[in-house]
């Protein structure tokens, strides 16, 4: 049987893996997302200085009261437009996207798409 904490150890094996090879820049940074059972987290990262540049997710005040649950598809796309719109409005256009050693299917493939939808560029 495989436990939650295996799932977890391969994931962010996964993870290191996937970042060893991609980095965020302030002209192109780095659209980071973390995903729980109940929320949806969506980061823009700058790796070069160190900083969130926007971020998004289901706890949001704008997202909280329109998502009955956090952790479907449909709150990840609503996630994925919003972290889109926020982009733009810092002047972002081009990202790289980082599935956070998630497998691209689901909440993380529904966020991508909303947020390519909305005009981000990967």
């Amino acid at each position: 049987m495989i436990n939650k904490s295996d799932k977890n150890k391969a994931r962010l094996k996964r993870h290191l893996r996937v970042r060893k090879k991609i980095q965020g820049t302030a002209l192109r940074p780095r659209l980071n997302i973390f995903r729980s059972s109940k929320h949806m987290y969506a980061q823009l990262i700058d790796d070069v200085q160190g900083v969130t540049i926007v971020s998004a997710s289901t706890q949001d005040k704008e997202l909280k009261d329109g998502i009955s649950n956090g952790g479907n598809a449909e709150a990840a796309r609503k996630v994925g437009s919003l972290i889109a719109e926020r982009a733009k409005q810092n002047g972002v256009e081009k990202v790289v996207f980082d599935r956070g050693g998630y497998l691209y299917h689901g909440r993380v493939q529904a966020l991508a798409d909303a947020a390519r939808e909305a005009g981000l560029e990967f």
